[in-house]
């Protein structure tokens, strides 16, 4: 997959920059407020993106209703991921909702 310089400009908001048949495709950089699909737009198994903290993990959401759990994504008009994100590492917890393209943490999380 190959991302465009412009994408690469830090002032985005949260958005899908494209999509790749297998998650092995998806780059080991990705750019800020960046979203990466995996399958197509009529059937998306995964979402990837680099969590908002900061911090260097990626998050991989299962898009397929097939399995649980599962996010869907509202890319219809501003980015949306649905229900909230909620990340358990050893040290931290990220839980945050992204809706119209940007982060609302809730208070829970340790970022």
């Amino acid at each position: 997959m190959k991302i465009a310089w412009w994408q690469w400009l830090p002032f985005w908001r949260w958005r899908t920059i494209g999509s790749v048949s297998s998650a092995d495709e998806v780059p080991q950089r990705l750019p800020r407020n960046a979203i990466v699909l995996v399958g197509d737009l009529r059937h998306i198994k995964w979402i990837v993106f680099d969590c908002p903290c900061r911090t260097g993990h990626r998050i991989m959401l299962n898009s397929d209703p097939v399995r649980r759990p599962y996010w869907t994504l509202n890319a219809s008009s501003r980015l949306g991921i649905y229900p909230s994100v909620d990340y358990r590492g050893t040290d931290r917890r990220c839980h945050y909702f992204v809706r119209n393209g940007k982060i609302i943490w809730t208070k829970d999380s340790d970022r």
